[in-house]
C-alpha cells in the first residue's frame, strides 16, 4: 500500500473557504487516474493552514470519493494534542494511514520529534507516513533518527526529500535501508529528482504533480519500479520547464495552483490566505508551459 504513486492533491478555496466541488473533483480525477494511493492534506494539499472542523471535511470527502484508493492523511500540527485529535478524524473517516511531519515554530530536539511519534503510534493503529520536509517544517531528520523512528509499531513508510545528486541519493538510500526494518518502505519526494529517487531504489514517490497531473507521474512512476530507469530519466527530464517554474517561483504550491486554476480543476484565487498566486505574468509562463508539454489533457 505504501508503494508506487502516491498523489497530493490541493485543497482548493473560494473566497478562503473551502472549495468542496472543486476538491471532490481533483480526488475523482485521481481515482479515475487509478494513482496507488491519495494522500490528502499533506503540504500541497495546505495542512497547516486548515481548522480541525476544515480538516475534517477534507478527510472524509478524500475517502468518499476515492473509491478503492487507499487515501492518506496528513495530521501534522504544533501540538501534540491536536495531533492526535487529527489523527481520530482520519480514522473515523475512513483513512488507510496518516501522514506526520514535526510542525514546529520553536526548534524542535530529536528527542522531541521521536516523543511525537511514539506517542501517536501508540495512541492508533492506523500505519504512519514519517514526513521529512524541512523546507515547510524547518526540522532536519538524520539517519539515526529515522532508524529509532522506524522501529516503533505503525510506521509504515519515510518519505524523504530528493537531492539532484543522484550519486548521493543512491548513498542516502543505502544508508537508510540499513537501519530500518525491512517492512518499512521509503518514499521520495522533491518531484524534480523522483525518478532518480525511484531508480536509487525507494519504493514511493509522493508526488506534489502527481495530485494534479497523475498520468505523467503515473508515466515516471511505472518506468522506474518495472526496471526502465532511463525513460523514467528521459521523462523526467521532459518535463524541465515544469521543474523550472518549481523553483523560480519559490516551490511547488503556487505553479500546481495555478495549473489547476488553468485547467479548470479550480477557481482562481485558490490558494489559503495570506499567500497569494502568481501574478498574470507568471501565470502566462505557466499557460506557456502547459501548452509546450501538452499537459492540457
Amino acid at each position: 500500500m505504501f508503494t508506487g504513486l502516491s498523489a497530493f492533491p490541493l485543497t482548493p478555496l473560494t473566497n478562503d473557504s473551502l472549495d468542496e466541488r472543486s476538491y471532490v473533483g481533483l480526488i475523482e480525477r485521481l481515482r479515475d487516474a487509478r494513482v496507488d494511493s491519495i494522500t490528502a492534506l499533506g503540504s500541497t494539499g495546505s495542512y497547516a493552514y486548515l481548522t480541525h472542523e476544515e480538516r475534517c471535511r477534507v478527510a472524509h470527502l478524500a475517502v468518499r470519493h476515492a473509491g478503492s484508493v487507499p487515501v492518506f492523511v496528513g495530521v501534522g500540527a504544533l501540538r501534540t494534542s491536536h495531533v492526535l485529535a487529527n489523527v481520530e478524524a482520519a480514522e473515523e473517516a475512513g483513512a488507510s494511514g496518516v501522514l506526520l511531519a514535526p510542525m514546529t515554530y520553536q526548534p524542535l530536539t530529536e528527542d522531541d520529534v521521536f516523543e511525537l511519534f511514539h506517542t501517536v503510534t501508540s495512541h492508533s493503529s492506523l500505519p504512519v507516513i514519517v514526513y521529512d520536509n524541512p523546507a515547510t517544517t524547518h526540522f532536519t531528520f538524520h539517519p539515526g533518527l529515522y532508524g529509532r523512528i522506524a522501529q516503533l509499531p505503525g510506521v509504515a513508510s519515510i518519505k524523504i526529500p530528493g537531492s539532484p545528486n543522484t550519486m548521493h541519493l543512491e548513498e542516502r538510500v543505502r544508508e537508510i535501508r540499513s537501519l530500518v526494518p525491512d517492512h518499512v518502505t521509503l518514499g521520495i519526494s522533491g518531484d524534480a529528482n523522483a525518478a532518480a529517487g525511484l531508480s536509487a531504489g525507494c519504493d514511493a514517490w509522493y508526488s506534489v504533480i502527481g495530485g494534479t497531473l497523475p498520468g505523467i507521474a503515473q508515466r515516471i512512476t511505472h518506468a522506474a519500479i518495472n526496471g526502465r530507469p532511463g525513460e523514467a530519466a528521459s521523462e523526467s527530464e521532459r518535463l524541465a520547464p515544469l521543474w523550472q517554474l518549481f523553483a523560480d517561483f519559490g516551490g511547488s504550491l503556487r505553479v500546481v495552483a495555478a495549473i489547476a486554476e488553468q485547467l479548470g480543476l479550480a477557481s482562481t484565487k485558490s490558494l489559503p490566505l495570506p499567500i497569494q498566486g502568481l501574478g498574470p505574468e507568471q501565470r502566462a509562463r505557466v499557460a506557456g508551459v502547459i501548452e509546450e508539454l501538452g499537459l492540457g489533457t
